[in-house]
């Protein structure tokens, strides 16, 4: 039995193509508790919805756990089946997809979609459930929502669509909440108040948030812990004052470097990371960064390195960090 709400071991996930093995995660390991809330930040492609997605048991075909587990509140996703997954979804665990057009069922009603949820998972009848839909549009701040429930998607904003999807991930109270790029198509002051709402929500209700994302000014307000991905590895993990104040690893700094800090003199330009993501097809024999990263060694290109813990939460995954505690002993010898 896992202490924590949350807790990912070395999991290894693949997707398995016409074209070979797709390995979209290489030994993740990850815990989230109770009422925390855990950011996940990297490029596309860096495995952070298939994360998610291997925690709510909704890993599309042809992708599969090969080794590792996923412990959610105590359930081994991996040895679940289907019946036994659909009584967790919605109910313990609710997820906030990227696009809600795309989530949302154009045919049906948002009344309809929030009820579903309520129906499935709760001994409520029609009426209740209604009446519970029209209090959860109400929650996340939907005005006229008995004028709303009877609307269908299309008939909505992308903001108020958005607000509905969170409504459907809120219906039965969940112990955790996966916001998945939750802001991706909305414009800036819309993305403020959504990101505002999932927070006063989670502190409402006390539960605990994994917030998908790529952008850093996102989670530096917002999140107790950051996980930094990179080519279906977690590389860098801690606090958002280690990861801001006290980086480790050189695909991190790189991701601090290029956000514009408003602090800075208006002269100091934005530094890209230069290069491409590594093919997940054929992954490198060592750090996946070494590529595309200024401070690559020879040894960064052949082996992977171990990961390197500078307090009980704060770790990472970078030869570097070995070669300075190398030189450091050198030093102390002398």
């Amino acid at each position: 039995m896992s202490e924590h709400l949350v807790d990912i071991r070395n999991l290894h996930l693949s997707f398995f193509t016409p074209a070979g093995e797709v390995k979209a995660l290489n030994d993740v390991s990850l815990f989230l508790d109770e009422g925390e809330v855990l950011g996940v930040v990297g490029e596309s492609g860096s495995g952070k919805s298939v994360t998610a997605s291997a925690i709510m048991g909704i890993t599309a075909d042809p992708g599969r756990i090969v080794s590792g587990k996923v412990i959610f509140n105590g359930h081994d996703i991996g040895s679940l089946d289907e019946k036994e997954l659909r009584k967790i979804r919605g109910k313990e665990v609710s997820m906030i997809f990227q696009d809600p057009m795309t989530s949302l069922n154009p045919v049906y009603t948002v009344g309809n979609q929030i009820e579903e949820a309520i129906l499935l998972h709760t001994d409520k009848n029609k009426q209740e459930a209604r009446e519970r839909a029209v209090e959860l549009l109400r929650l996340v701040g939907i005005n006229e929502p008995e004028k709303r429930i009877k609307q269908y998607p299309h008939e909505l904003s992308g903001g108020m669509r958005q607000r509905v999807m969170i409504a459907i991930a809120l219906a039965c109270e969940p112990k955790l909440l996966i916001a998945d790029e939750p802001t991706t198509a909305l414009d800036v002051t819309i993305q403020a108040q959504i990101l505002e709402l999932i927070m006063e929500l989670k502190h409402k209700l006390g539960m605990a948030v994994i917030l998908i994302t790529h952008d850093l000014g996102i989670v530096s307000s917002m999140c107790d812990r950051i996980a930094v991905m990179y080519a279906g590895k977690v590389i860098e993990c801690g606090t958002t004052d280690d990861i801001f104040y006290n980086t480790k690893h050189e695909y991190t700094k790189g991701l601090l470097r290029s956000v514009p800090n408003l602090y800075e003199e208006e002269s100091t330009r934005l530094v890209a990371i230069e290069g491409t993501p590594v093919d997940m097809l054929n992954p490198p024999a060592g750090c996946p960064f070494a590529p595309r990263c200024p401070q690559c060694m020879k040894i960064c290109l052949k082996e992977m390195p171990p990961y390197h813990e500078f307090s009980d939460i704060h770790y990472s995954a970078c030869w570097l960090t070995q070669k300075a505690e190398f030189e450091e002993a050198g030093k102390g010898e002398e």
